[in-house]
């Protein structure tokens, strides 16, 4: 009886303590140098009276700098107002521990491509590039994240995160706080 209490206790831990698996989306080295993407994470997700906005993150390393590329899809019946990120864009990201990470723009000014389907609803999708200092990232290995604050060219807009997220694209289950502690070992490498 006492080996099956130790052997249940020990399996639970293991699978408390699990390591994330890292999935590589893109792994290339060449003679131009290494690049290195992990596969796109869900990290905020709100629909409300017919509209909708999902936020990805996909982790990068491009020879040496470590980044984290952005997406955003919006969908809407009516027409979606342009967010544009340009050279003072920003993300800031708020710690359980009370640190804030400031993530750098480090791409060509855009405001994203807005589409129309033929159920006249319209979609907004921007892509983003943004990159941390060396000295600011150590924090996020540690310390959940508990909210981001998007410096677009016009406006700020703020998204709290959730400890565990349903996704309703795909219906998977993301951890958008532990995210950054989850998955920055996997491109440091």
């Amino acid at each position: 009886m006492k080996n099956y209490i130790l052997s249940l206790f020990l399996l639970l831990n293991l699978s408390l303590y699990a390591q994330k698996p890292c999935e590589i989306d893109t792994n290339i080295t060449d003679s131009l140098g290494t690049y290195k993407l992990l596969k796109q994470s869900i990290i905020f997700e709100r629909s409300f009276a017919g509209n909708s906005t999902n936020f990805f993150f996909a982790l990068s390393k491009n020879n040496g700098v470590l980044g984290l590329e952005t997406q955003i899809l919006q969908r809407s019946s009516n027409f979606i107002k342009a967010n544009c990120f340009d050279s003072n864009s920003r993300i800031y990201l708020q710690l359980n521990n009370g640190k804030i990470v400031t993530l750098l723009y480090a791409g060509n000014e855009t405001c994203g491509t807005l589409l129309r389907n033929d159920k006249d609803i319209n979609s907004r999708v921007m892509s983003g590039s943004f990159v941390f200092s060396k000295e600011n990232y150590d924090s996020l290995k540690e310390s959940p994240v508990t909210f981001m604050r998007v410096k677009y060219s016009g406006e700020t807009i703020d998204f709290p995160f959730k400890t565990s997220l349903i996704s309703d694209l795909d219906k998977k289950v993301y951890q958008p706080e532990n995210y950054f502690i989850d998955y920055l070992k996997c491109i440091e490498n």
